[in-house]
C-alpha cells in the first residue's frame, strides 16, 4: 500500500509546503521572484526562446489531446461495462498525481510569484482608494496623450504586421525602460505568435504567458493598434508580474518608454478603455463627454475593437471567460477579470508621485 502511494504522499508534502511558503509575501519576494524565479525563468527563455514556434503551445495541444483520449476510453469502458473498483482507485491515483504534478510545476516555475509584494513595492508607490478628480485628472492626460499620437502612432502601425518588429519593438521598449528603472530587466528574450491565434478570437484572449515553457504568446490576429501594449503585457508576466494588474502596468511603463510612437498610442488606447469604465460607473454623462472629444482617428479604431470583438462573440467565450474570472479570484484577484481595469489605480499612484509629465 505504502509503495503504491509513496509518490502521492510526497507530492502532496512538497505541495502544502508551497502553499505554507505563498503565506510569507516577504519571503516568496526575497527567495523566490528575486531569486530562484530570477535563474529558472532566464534558463527557460535561453533554452526555448530562439525556437521560432511555441513549445509551450505544443504542449497544451498534446495535454489537450491526452485528456480527449482518456475521456474517449472512459466513455468507451462505461458503454461496454468495463469498469471494476481497481479502475476507478487507479484512475483517482493517476488524476491526483497529475493535479499535483501541475500545481507543484506551475508555482514552482511562475505561480507563486501571486503572492508577491508586486510592482507598488518595487517602484515605492502608495496606491490607495482615489476620488473622481484624481481619476479625471489622469483621464485628462491619458487624452492628451493620444491627441498627440493620434497621427504619429499611425506612421509605423502596417510594419507591425511583421512579428519580428513587433516584438522586437517591445523587447526596445524594455530596454529603454531599464534606464530609468534598474529594476525591471529584460533577458533571454522569448516573445512568440500563438499557434492558436485564430482560436484565441472565439476563446477571447489576446495573449497568455506560459509557465512551464517561460515563453510569453501574443495573438497576432488582433487589431494591429492592441498588439504593442498586448506583447509588452505578456513580457511583464515573464518577469515575474503575474496580477493582471501589475502586469498592465510593467507594460505600460515599456510601451510609454518606447521610442515607437505606436507602442505609445497602443497603451494609452488600452488605458483610456480602462479608465473610462470606472468614470462611466460614477459619472456616465461625464464619460460620454469624454468620448466625444477624442480625436476622430481614435474613435474609429474603438469602433473597429468592438466590431471585430463583436464578430467573433460567441457562448463558448463567455463560458471560458467565467471560468478564467474564478482563476483569477482563486490566484490572489478577487476582482476577476476586472483586475486588468485596476491598473489605473496603480496610474494614479504614479500621477500623484511624479506628475502629469511622468504619464
Amino acid at each position: 500500500m505504502w509503495k503504491k502511494n509513496k509518490t502521492l504522499v510526497i507530492l502532496l508534502a512538497v505541495a502544502i509546503l508551497i502553499k505554507l511558503f505563498s503565506l510569507f509575501p516577504d519571503a516568496v519576494e526575497r527567495y523566490y521572484t528575486h531569486g530562484l524565479y530570477g535563474v529558472t525563468s532566464s534558463v527557460q527563455r535561453a533554452l526555448f526562446g530562439w525556437i521560432p514556434f511555441s513549445i509551450g503551445d505544443l504542449f497544451y495541444g498534446i495535454a489537450i489531446l491526452f485528456l480527449a483520449y482518456k475521456l474517449f476510453d472512459l466513455i468507451k469502458r462505461l458503454i461496454r461495462k468495463q469498469t471494476n473498483r481497481q479502475y476507478w482507485i487507479g484512475g483517482a491515483r493517476l488524476f491526483a498525481a497529475i493535479f499535483l504534478w501541475v500545481y507543484i510545476s506551475f508555482n514552482g516555475l511562475w505561480g507563486l510569484n501571486y503572492n508577491r509584494h508586486g510592482i507598488a513595492t518595487d517602484l515605492g508607490l502608495q496606491v490607495q482608494p482615489y476620488t473622481k478628480d484624481d481619476l479625471l485628472a489622469v483621464m485628462q492626460t491619458i487624452n492628451d496623450r493620444l491627441y498627440t499620437l493620434d497621427s504619429t502612432g499611425r506612421i509605423n502601425r502596417a510594419s507591425l504586421h511583421k512579428k519580428r518588429i513587433l516584438f522586437a519593438g517591445a523587447i526596445n521598449a524594455y530596454d529603454s525602460l531599464a534606464l530609468h528603472h534598474r529594476g525591471i530587466s529584460y533577458s533571454f528574450q522569448s516573445v512568440k505568435p500563438s499557434l492558436y491565434s485564430y482560436l484565441g478570437n472565439y476563446l477571447g484572449f489576446s495573449g497568455y504567458y506560459n509557465p512551464f515553457s517561460g515563453e510569453a504568446q501574443v495573438n497576432t490576429t488582433m487589431p494591429l493598434f492592441v498588439q504593442p501594449f498586448t506583447t509588452c503585457h505578456e513580457i511583464g508576466h515573464q518577469l515575474g508580474y503575474a496580477k493582471e494588474n501589475e502586469a498592465n502596468f510593467a507594460g505600460y511603463l515599456a510601451a510609454k518608454s518606447s521610442s515607437d510612437a505606436a507602442f505609445r498610442y497602443s497603451v494609452y488606447f488600452d488605458l483610456y478603455s480602462y479608465s473610462w469604465y470606472y468614470l462611466y460607473r460614477q459619472d456616465s454623462v461625464l464619460a460620454r463627454q469624454f468620448t466625444a472629444a477624442l480625436p476622430v482617428g481614435v474613435k474609429k479604431d474603438y469602433v473597429e475593437l468592438k466590431e471585430f470583438l463583436r464578430r467573433h462573440r460567441n457562448p463558448v467565450e463567455a463560458v471560458i471567460d467565467k471560468l478564467y474570472g474564478q482563476y483569477l479570484k482563486a490566484n490572489q484577484q478577487p476582482s476577476g477579470k476586472l483586475s486588468y481595469n485596476e491598473v489605473i489605480a496603480w496610474l494614479i499612484a504614479y500621477y500623484k508621485k511624479y506628475g502629469a509629465a511622468a504619464i
